[in-house]
């Protein structure tokens, strides 16, 4: 068993993670992946204002910057205790849990923050599955 000491304070053991059953560990790692995906969008706002005026700085905007980017960071380490936990269990991961950095793009050139629109063809009897 892989013996995991995370750097940032969690809400759980990487013990407690290997416990869980393996549709809760890919639905927090969804979670957190939004979270962050909200998370880094609001670091980009929150800089725009430092920047748009560095003369003043406000102190508030600062500590918000400082602040989320702690939570980045234990949430990262988190989705990484997760993964280690599927993979402690055996279980395959695939790449959509892998962490995207901000601005990165993917195999097909899109952009994380900004999908593809879905083509009017793909959304034409748009049912659901059918089996």
């Amino acid at each position: 068993m892989v013996d995991y000491q995370p750097r940032y304070p969690q809400p759980f053991t990487f013990s407690d993670a290997i416990q869980l059953d393996v549709s809760t560990i890919t639905e927090e790692i969804s979670r957190l992946q939004n979270s962050l995906l909200h998370l880094r969008k609001t670091q980009e706002f929150l800089r725009e204002v430092m920047d748009s005026d560095p003369k003043e700085i406000d102190v508030e905007v600062k500590a918000a910057l400082e602040e989320n980017q702690q939570v980045i960071l234990a949430q990262e380490e988190r989705i990484m205790m997760l993964k280690l936990a599927l993979a402690e269990k055996g279980s395959v991961m695939g790449k959509h849990y892998d962490l995207v950095p901000p601005g990165s793009s993917g195999k097909d050139g899109t952009s994380w923050q900004n999908p593809p629109e879905p083509s009017s063809e793909e959304n034409e009897g748009d049912q659901g599955i059918h089996l």
